[in-house]
């Protein structure tokens, strides 16, 4: 009998095929949308991504409101990837749209700044304990926005990062670890230059192999997830932070924090939950409610060097920036966003529920006897399938299994819960009820009963 990860292969396939058989009878209206759109979208989806949910084809979205969402057969879910991170507060939270149609008779975009500019601003060095702030319309262009001002201030071009990290599309961090040698991601499309020039990658929770790779003094900066989040979840060490902080200050190097997906952690996310004091921080996703955009701060000293680079640059595009980046729109939603929706009352029911969920699944993976564990990070929570929680990425990569996952995700899509897809990461947010996770935890452990056997 061919098992993996605790599971009988031969019965998670037939349970697989069933579920496909009763997602395609219950929704003809998406399978019609479906054939559709196939004929004018590549792979018949606006994104490909779309494509790699466990569904024989694309589940077509009516409205999404607070922790649910209908689709066009009728259909009501309780959402837990609330957009993978972007719905992090819920979907269309009241005081964003009201933002939204506020805005909508005042202009949408001037590429001068709005009223709404100086607030966010202040708020986010409240929030953050960064005192100075830029914008972008996504974290991954914040990414590569920073990885500019930190080679420009410090001379140097070379960067850090860690293997199976996430920054969004950064062509700069796609190296991964293979047999401890660091190649370049063989998945990527149209890659024209050689990544490990400028790219070293060591593993998350390693500082001797941090140390070697910042001894020569020629690193501009370590751009880190502060937990690792799209790759299973991987915590840090005690103390790694710690020490990883002051190996990069001793050789000039600058420490970036990426909150995008770790916002989970608190208003200020993991850095200011823990104590981390990063060079520069960058969110993006649920920054502004779902609308595009995103943020990076710097501490004092590293603004003064940008500013003195941007200062001694020849005239001309600075390669950073782009022509709707801090739009009225989207800084207005933004301001309502930290005004009203990502307060400390929203963050202390999500923790209480995330909790909750992850005490509900350690339950339901034990009570079927799984070698599999259970990871959180504030309102987020993700279950894996090894029996301890993986250290790095190469760990964490081990336990992947796509198959499985799908599996998983469609025996639960079918009963009305939607989790993450490519891992198995679930959101609450601030409208997610206790009924609403206890309806997760109760079909997850239906969903084991039947694979376990």
């Amino acid at each position: 009998m061919p098992t993996r990860h605790g599971v009988d292969l031969i019965r998670a396939r037939a349970l697989f095929d069933r579920e496909r058989r009763a997602f395609i009878e219950a929704m003809p209206v998406s399978r019609a949308l479906s054939a559709e759109a196939s004929e004018h979208l590549l792979f018949g989806v606006p994104l490909h991504w779309m494509q790699d949910w466990s569904t024989p084809f694309s589940l077509y979205v009516k409205e999404a409101r607070g922790a649910t969402f209908t689709d066009v057969d009728g259909h009501r879910y309780v959402d837990f990837c609330l957009g993978d991170t972007g719905a992090m507060f819920g979907h269309a939270p009241e005081p964003v749209a009201r933002a939204l149609v506020e805005q909508a008779t005042r202009g949408y975009t001037t590429m001068l700044p709005s009223e709404d500019a100086a607030w966010v601003s202040r708020e986010l060095a409240r929030r953050f304990k960064l005192p100075v702030w830029q914008f972008a319309l996504s974290a991954s262009d914040a990414n590569r926005f920073v990885l500019r001002w930190a080679r420009a201030a410090t001379g140097r071009n070379t960067i850090v990062v860690f293997n199976g990290c996430y920054h969004g599309t950064v062509d700069d961090v796609f190296v991964d670890l293979v047999d401890g040698r660091p190649v370049q991601r063989d998945s990527l499309l149209g890659q024209s230059y050689d990544l490990l020039a400028n790219t070293r990658v060591v593993e998350f929770n390693d500082l001797a192999a941090l140390e070697a790779a910042l001894k020569d003094g020629d690193v501009a900066c370590v751009l880190a997830e502060p937990a690792m989040t799209n790759i299973g979840m991987v915590l840090p060490d005690a103390g790694f932070w710690e020490a990883a902080r002051e190996l990069t200050r001793r050789h000039g190097t600058l420490l970036v924090i990426d909150e995008t997906h770790t916002i989970s952690s608190g208003p200020g996310g993991y850095a200011v939950a823990h104590g981390l004091e990063p060079d520069m921080l960058v969110v993006g996703k649920p920054i502004a409610g779902g609308v595009p955009c995103a943020v990076y701060g710097f501490s004092a000293e590293f603004a003064e060097r940008a500013k003195a680079a941007k200062l001694n640059a020849p005239p001309g595009h600075s390669g950073i920036g782009t022509t709707l980046t801090a739009n009225m729109l989207a800084m207005h939603a933004m301001r309502a966003t930290l005004a009203e929706v990502a307060t400390d009352a929203a963050y202390a029911h999500m923790f209480a529920l995330a909790a909750r969920l992850a005490t509900g699944l350690e339950q339901a993976i034990a009570k079927h006897g799984l070698p599999w564990c259970v990871t959180r990070i504030g309102a987020r929570t993700e279950f894996q399938f090894a029996p301890v929680p993986p250290r790095n990425g190469t760990l964490a990569g081990a336990q992947l299994d796509s198959e499985l996952e799908h599996i998983v995700h469609l025996y639960l899509l079918n009963r009305g819960v939607l989790i993450t897809p490519f891992h198995n990461m679930m959101l609450v947010c601030p409208q997610t009820t206790a009924d609403d996770v206890d309806r997760l935890v109760a079909q997850f452990d239906a969903c084991l009963g039947e694979l376990a056997g």
